[in-house]
């Protein structure tokens, strides 16, 4: 197999987030036997609604996807990516655990909960200001960039979700100076592909112990499929040899449609396939208000006007101020703070800017009703706890946090005094002071609930008479 060409893989690339982005349909997933690394049988998640069946996943895609499931790329031999991002799970973990255990004997707990890997093709690279950039629709392989390979043709660019809608909030500067974009909870790392190779050698994940072992174990597994797609060279250069994998892994997410299926009811919904019951209407209504729940305001919900599926996020970065989880072994150490931008991953010179100590990306809300904990520390564990949270931090405080030793509330205890100026205390529904009613009652955050329950990937049609039916 000759080495895939720059323009190849930009074209291919392009094609491929263009397929998802599209009108967001998904398709039946297809399975593939590659050996070991190949995904268990029955673990990828079920077909959406269109019935169509999706593309082969090219070489690099195939690639990705046995690295993906490979236990023998851990420090410990048992832990792969799909350990902590289970395809069965949404490629979130499986167990209800706040942090996950990784390190070479799996006894190691990480610092803040597991994110979903799925809808993440779309997240622009870390700025900070109004900045909408297609960064993984222009994605090229690192050996293709090195090689110096000229384009005949442009990529195609894309259109919907990868264009991004800005959303100038309350508490914005009148530049719209805000801290977006990037993987992670902090923004650490650009794309897809930086964000792969993060894990592999994250000492409370797969904890391989420099970047010297890593290679040796994937020259050895995989050095002959990465010659015969990048090139004999590429195994003579250790750091070209970890970029080509993470961009094997990237190529993988993004071809794979289980990774960005668009196949819950709300997306149905949205193609006129099925109505939403009383309470999923009244919850979306709460959701959308701006004077109530105000979620919209940052978890975009609506079409673009160019048709694409809404990525129920803005990208964009807040201070919330949930309280701290002392069931977080770090947190056990009064000094410890999980700062976000500011550290402790993070060490660049953004987390050195006072204003971004306390901030984290607002997570899509796309299968939060699947997940088991919530915000960057996963102080909560079911999606009431979580509403009932924005709308009672500040109208009644005694209810969210601690007392301190002298009786008093300790409020924003999760962060230093120093920083809490950057928590957000203009928009609502957390502009309220104390004493104030809420901004939703009890059986408002029950609809605001029910509907977030219509954003789970797997809605069929076939559970469209039960829904018809509950709509009374």
């Amino acid at each position: 197999m000759n080495m895939i060409d720059r323009q190849s893989r930009l074209s291919f690339l392009a094609l491929a987030l263009l397929s998802v982005a599209g009108a967001g349909l998904g398709w039946a997933a297809q399975g593939e036997t590659t050996g070991q690394g190949a995904d268990p049988a029955g673990s990828r998640p079920s077909a959406a609604s269109s019935g169509e069946s999706a593309a082969p996943l090219s070489a690099v895609a195939q690639l990705g996807k046995a690295i993906f499931f490979d236990q023998s790329l851990s420090g410990s031999g048992t832990m792969s990516c799909a350990t902590c991002h289970d395809p069965a799970h949404h490629y979130a973990p499986a167990n209800g655990l706040i942090v996950q255990l990784g390190g070479p004997g799996l006894d190691r707990p990480g610092i803040r909960p597991v994110p979903s890997l799925t809808y993440k093709i779309a997240t622009p690279a870390f700025s900070v200001g109004a900045e909408n950039p297609a960064e993984e629709a222009a994605e090229a392989s690192p050996m293709a960039e090195a090689s110096g390979t000229a384009l005949s043709q442009q990529a195609t660019p894309v259109a919907g979700p990868m264009a991004g809608q800005p959303v100038v909030k309350a508490d914005a500067p009148a530049d719209n100076a805000v801290p977006q974009g990037g993987m992670f909870w902090d923004g650490r790392a650009d794309s897809l592909e930086d964000q792969a190779l993060g894990p592999l050698l994250s000492p409370f994940e797969m904890a391989n112990p420099d970047a010297k072992s890593l290679y040796d174990k994937i020259r050895t597994r995989y050095g002959a499929r990465l010659a015969a797609l990048f090139g004999n060279q590429v195994l003579d250069d250790q750091s070209m040899a970890l970029s080509e994998v993470g961009f094997a892994l990237a190529r993988y997410q993004v071809e794979e449609p289980s990774f960005h299926p668009y196949s819950s009811k709300y997306d149905a919904y949205l193609r006129g396939q099925v109505k939403l019951s009383a309470a999923e209407q009244r919850g979306l209504a709460l959701f959308d208000d701006a004077k109530k729940g105000n979620c919209a305001s940052c978890h975009l919900d609506k079409r673009t006007d160019d048709g694409q599926m809404p990525a129920f996020t803005d990208y964009e970065f807040e201070a919330l101020g949930v309280p701290r989880n002392p069931a977080i072994p770090a947190n056990a150490d009064p000094r410890y703070f999980d700062l976000g931008i500011c550290g402790p991953q993070r060490n660049d010179d953004f987390a050195h800017q006072p204003q971004n100590c306390g901030l984290f990306k607002t997570p899509t809300l796309r299968n939060v009703a699947e997940r088991g904990v919530y915000f960057h520390n996963g102080v909560y564990h079911t999606l009431e706890e979580a509403t009932r949270f924005y709308v009672a931090r500040d109208t009644d405080p005694a209810s969210i946090y601690p007392k301190n030793p002298d009786g008093s509330i300790a409020k924003f205890n999760d962060l230093p005094e120093t920083y809490r100026s950057n928590i957000d205390v203009i928009d609502a529904p957390m502009d309220r002071k104390l004493g104030q009613p809420p901004a939703l009652n009890e059986a408002e955050i029950a609809d605001v609930v029910a509907f977030l329950k219509t954003l789970s990937d797997g809605w069929s049609d076939d559970k469209a008479g039960k829904t018809t039916a509950q709509q009374q």
